[in-house]
């Protein structure tokens, strides 16, 4: 295969490995199943480094995507590895249990290991354009934090905004309830006031004035 940068892969449904390879010999198929046995379950990327070695790992929807690297390869070669890979894999078994069975039969490793071989060879031997692909991948995925970010801060003003008049409409509302009730009251005494005076007109027309009784 060349320079030793990229040494073993594997492709697993949870902590079952259905596809793997490798031309190494060496412990680090055992160190890379241990750290796959404490990886958590959330897509994400995972990057361990162990005697001179990095153990590389891509989580995406309940598949593991592992590439052990010398040190030396750096982190774009292996991470563009694992993107091929799982581009590759997703193309051809999707994320159904399809994988599980095609492993159950014993059957996946002998057809996907060979891709796994093929992705190994063209990342170690293209990576000028591996690190052309990574930077203009980094490119966009900054591109995009940053327009997720500004639709963030658009949403927090809008919400902002709408808190905002969501209270001056409260405050308007108790001005306008208090006026009203202020309204009311001064219609209630104004009525009160008027009875107060007929009755008073009613009574002094009935007694003559203020004779009544004598």
């Amino acid at each position: 295969m060349g320079q030793k940068s990229l040494i073993y892969a594997f492709v697993s449904r949870g902590t079952v490995v259905l596809a793997e390879y490798t031309e190494f010999s060496g412990n680090f198929n055992t160190i890379a199943f241990q750290c796959l046995q404490k990886l958590p379950s959330s897509n994400n990327k995972f990057t361990y480094n162990c005697d001179s070695h990095t153990f590389n790992f891509l989580v995406d929807n309940g598949f593991t995507y592992c590439v052990v690297a010398d040190e030396t390869a750096g982190r774009q070669v292996p991470i563009a590895f694992l993107e091929r890979v799982k581009d590759d894999f997703v193309s051809k078994y999707g994320a159904s249990d399809k994988a599980g069975a095609n492993a159950a039969a014993n059957s996946l490793n002998k057809e996907f290991g060979p891709k796994l071989k093929e992705h190994m060879q063209y990342c170690i031997d293209h990576p000028e354009e591996i690190s052309k692909l990574a930077k203009v991948q980094n490119q966009v995925s900054e591109v995009k934090g940053v327009m997720m970010e500004n639709i963030e801060k658009v949403h927090t003003d809008a919400l902002r905004d709408f808190l905002r008049q969501a209270q001056d409409f409260r405050t308007s509302g108790t001005k306008i309830r208090r006026k009203m009730w202020l309204q009311n009251m001064k219609m209630k005494l104004i009525v009160l006031a008027i009875l107060i005076v007929l009755i008073l007109v009613i009574v002094l027309s009935v007694c003559h004035g203020f004779k009544c009784g004598k």
